[in-house]
C-alpha cells in the first residue's frame, strides 16, 4: 500500500508543490518516497511507499527502458508471479521484485488492455510521454481511493483529497453532494469537495491537453431472472464452487514479505476469512478484535472462541467512549467524508493498535454483506419481492421476527416509518423501491430538515435519487434482474465505494499505514456470487446462506447460526459520556456557527432530544448527530468555505 500523486501542468511544476502533496500522504507510505518530474517540468508523479513485497528494491516511480513511460501504483496485484513469468517469456526485463512492476510491463505490452489481467485492490498512474497522456486506473470495486481535479489548467491526481488541496485546489463544499450525502445516495464520482472527483471503480481515466475522460472497463453483472431460472446446479455444487473461489482469494492474499494478521469480530465474514487463512499455515495468525463496554455490541467472546478453534492468537483491543471522542477529529480528517456512526472511529483505533503491534498487513471481512446479501434490508426485499410463495400473513410474521430478533439493528438498517414521496422517482425507474434506499431516505429527511435555510433554498426542488440514478446509468444492469440482485447492484455502486470502503476500510487502515486485504471483493469471488440463485444468498430470513455452508468447517457453531450483527459502536449513555460531551462542545463552538450546512439551533435542539429516547431510538438519532458533528469537524480541519 502506498500514496500516489501526479499531474500534467500548464507550465513547469515546482518540485516543492509535489513534495507538499506527498507530505500529506506520509501515513500511506512511511517507508520511503520517490518522485519523477519531466525535463520540461510539466509532468510529475510522486509516491510514498509502504513496503510489503520486494522490500529492498521496490521503489517507485518505475519506468520503461527508454524512460518514456513512468508508473506509480498503490495496492496489491495478486497472481503477479505467474504474470511476471509470462511477461518475461515475452522479453520483458524486470528490475524489481515488486508486484507493482507487472502493471508497467502489461501497459507497455497491451496499453489499456492491461486492466483485464489485474486482480486485486489497486490504483495506478501512468505517465505516457509517447502519447502525451496520463492514465489513471482504479480497481473494480474502488477498494483503493483515487481522486482528480482540473484546476488552473492543471490535471491533478492523488490517493486522497488532502494531497490535491496541498497542490492548490481550494477546499469548498459541494452543495449538491452535501444534499445527496444526507440520503446516503451520492454518486461515487462526486466528493464533498467542489471540483474534486473520484476515478470511479472499474474505470480508467485519460488526461490529455488539460482535460480528462473516463472509461469503464468492468462492472458487476447479475444474470437475469430468466437465466437464473435455468440454473440447474445443486446447492452442494454451488457451495463447493463458492468455497473454492473464496479459498483461492484468501491464499492469494497471504502472499507478502511481511507478516499478515487479521481483523476479527463475532461475525461470519471475518471468522470465515480467518478460518480459511489459518488452514495450512504453520504459524498462528494474530487476530485483533475490538471490545466495547456494552454487551449488545461487544463480540469479543465469539471472536475469542473462533480464534481458539482455528489456532489463531486472540488480541482484544478495548475501546470506550473517551477513546472515540479523542480520536474523532483525526478519523474525520483521514476519511474526508461525514460519518453516520462511530464505527469508522473504532476502526481507526483498531488499526492504530495493530500498527503499534508491528503489523503492516491484515485480512478484513468487508464485502461479504455486499456479495451474498448480509444486510437486513436485503432480507426484507426477499420476503416482500422474492418470496417463495408464502402467504401474506407468513411474510408479515417473518418481517416482524426479523425486526425483533436483533435490537442492535433497530433504527439503523430497518425502519417502520412510511416511505417519503421523494422515493417516487426510484419507483418510476425501477418499478419498486429497495428497502435500503427506503431506510436511508428516513435519515435523509431527518438530516435535511436541519439544513440552514440558505442551503435549502439553493437546492430548490432537487431530487437526490433522480439525479443520482440518472448519473449511474443503471438501466441495462438492473433490467430483467430479480429484486434482490437489483438492490445488491445499486448498493455496490453507491454504498460500497462511498461509505463501506471509505470509513470502514482503506482510509481508517491507511491512517496508520495498515494494508487491508479483502478476499470477498476479489472480482472472481464477486462474479461467482453474482451468478448464484437467490435462495443461496437468503433462505427465509437467514442471510449469507452460501457462505455459512461453505465455511461451516472453519467457524464455530454459534457464528454459523448467528444472524447479521452490525459493526457499530454503542450508543451514548445518558450521563458521563465523552461522546455526548464532544457533541455538546462542538455544537456550541464557533465552528458550528461558521459552517454553512446545518442550522446551529436546530442541531442543538436535536441533541437535546436525545436524553428522552429509548436505546433503540438513540441509534437512529445519533446517526444524524454524527452527520452534524463530522461535517462541522470537516469544515474546521480542512478550512472549508461554502
Amino acid at each position: 500500500m502506498c500514496g500516489i500523486v501526479g499531474g500534467t501542468f500548464r507550465s513547469a511544476a515546482a518540485s516543492d508543490v509535489l513534495d507538499g502533496a506527498m507530505a500529506t500522504l506520509h501515513h500511506r507510505g512511511p517507508d520511503s518516497t520517490g518522485k519523477w518530474i519531466s525535463e520540461d517540468g510539466r509532468w510529475a508523479l510522486g509516491h510514498t511507499r509502504l513496503s510489503i513485497i520486494g522490500l529492498d528494491n521496490g521503489a517507485q516511480p518505475m519506468s520503461g527502458a527508454d524512460g518514456s513511460v513512468q508508473l506509480v501504483a498503490n495496492g496489491e496485484f495478486y497472481g503477479y508471479r505467474a504474470i511476471r513469468d509470462e511477461l518475461r517469456s515475452d522479453g520483458a526485463e524486470f528490475s524489481t521484485d515488486s508486484d507493482s512492476e507487472i502493471a508497467l510491463h502489461l501497459y507497455l505490452r497491451e496499453g489499456l488492455g492491461l486492466t483485464r489481467h489485474l486482480r486485486g485492490e489497486f490504483a495506478a498512474l501512468i505517465a505516457d510521454r509517447r502519447n502525451n497522456a496520463m492514465i489513471a486506473v482504479r480497481d473494480r470495486f474502488g477498494i483503493k481511493p483515487l481522486f482528480y481535479s482540473i484546476h488552473g489548467g492543471n490535471v491533478l491526481f492523488a490517493s486522497e483529497v488532502k494531497a490535491l488541496l496541498a497542490m492548490g485546489v481550494p477546499a469548498r463544499w459541494d452543495r449538491e453532494s452535501v444534499f445527496q450525502e444526507a440520503f446516503l445516495f451520492r454518486p461515487h464520482e462526486r466528493t464533498m469537495f467542489a471540483g474534486i472527483h473520484t476515478v470511479p471503480p472499474g474505470h480508467y481515466a485519460i488526461a490529455q491537453d488539460g482535460d480528462i475522460k473516463l472509461y469503464p472497463y468492468w462492472d458487476l453483472s447479475f444474470p437475469t431472472a430468466e437465466e437464473l431460472a435455468k440454473d440447474d446446479r445443486s446447492d452442494a455444487e454451488i457451495v463447493t464452487g463458492f468455497r473454492e473461489v473464496l479459498a483461492d482469494a484468501v491464499r492469494e492474499r497471504l502472499v507478502a514479505d511481511v507478516e499478515v494478521a487479521s481483523y476479527l469480530s463475532g461475525g461470519i465474514d471475518s471468522c470465515a476469512v480467518l478460518g480459511l487463512a489459518q488452514q495450512g499455515l504453520d504459524r498462528p495468525i494474530r487476530a485483533y478484535t475490538l471490545t466495547f463496554d456494552n454487551d449488545l455490541y461487544d463480540e469479543s467472546a465469539l471472536a475469542e472462541q473462533q480464534a481458539e478453534l482455528v489456532g489463531a492468537t486472540y488480541n482484544p483491543i478495548p475501546v470506550v467512549a473517551e477513546d472515540l471522542a479523542h480520536a474523532y477529529g483525526d478519523a474525520v480528517w483521514h476519511a474526508e467524508t461525514p460519518f453516520v456512526n462511530g464505527h469508522g472511529v473504532a476502526k481507526f483505533l483498531l488499526s492504530r493498535a495493530v500498527r503499534d503491534a508491528g503489523i503492516k498487513v491484515v485480512f478484513s471481512g468487508e464485502g461479504a454483506d455486499e456479495i451474498v446479501a448480509g444486510y437486513p434490508p436485503f432480507r426484507r426485499d426477499v420476503l416482500l419481492y422474492n418470496n417463495e410463495g408464502q402467504d401474506p400473513a407468513t411474510v408479515q410474521k417473518l418481517l416482524a421476527d426479523m425486526h425483533d430478533s436483533n435490537k442492535a439493528t433497530r433504527g439503523l438498517l430497518t425502519s417502520d416509518a412510511a416511505p417519503p414521496p421523494e422515493l417516487e422517482s426510484v419507483r418510476r425507474r425501477l418499478g419498486w423501491v429497495p428497502s435500503w434506499i427506503e431506510v436511508f431516505s428516513q435519515m435523509g429527511k431527518q438530516t435535511t430538515a436541519l439544513f440552514r435555510d440558505e442551503l435549502t433554498k439553493s437546492l430548490g426542488d432537487m431530487d437526490p435519487y433522480d439525479v443520482s440514478l440518472g448519473r449511474l446509468r443503471i438501466e441495462e444492469r438492473v433490467r430483467g434482474r430479480d429484486p434482490l440482485n437489483q438492490a445488491l447492484y445499486l448498493w455496490s455502486r453507491v454504498q460500497l465505494p462511498n461509505f463501506v470502503l471509505t470509513f470502514l476500510s482503506d482510509r481508517m487502515e491507511m491512517a496508520h499505514s495498515i494494508e487491508g486485504r479483502v478476499p470477498f471483493l476479489d472480482h472472481e469471488v464477486a462474479e461467482y456470487a453474482a451468478g448464484i440463485p437467490t435462495r443461496m444468498k437468503i433462505k427465509g430470513i437467514r442471510e449469507k446462506h452460501v457462505l455459512r455452508e461453505a465455511a461451516r468447517d472453519v467457524i464455530i457453531e454459534p457464528v454459523y447460526n448467528r444472524e447479521k450483527h452490525p459493526f457499530t459502536t454503542p450508543p451514548t449513555r445518558e450521563h458521563d459520556d465523552s461522546m455526548l460531551e464532544l457533541f455538546a462542545d462542538t455544537f456550541a463552538s464557533k465552528t458550528m456557527e461558521d459552517q454553512p450546512v446545518f442550522d446551529p439551533g436546530a442541531a442543538r435542539g436535536m441533541l437535546a432530544k436525545l436524553g428522552a429516547c429509548a436505546p433503540e431510538e438513540r441509534v437512529g438519532i445519533e446517526g444524524v448527530l454524527h452527520r452534524i458533528l463530522s461535517t462541522t469537524l470537516m469544515h474546521e480541519r480542512f478550512g472549508m468555505t461554502g
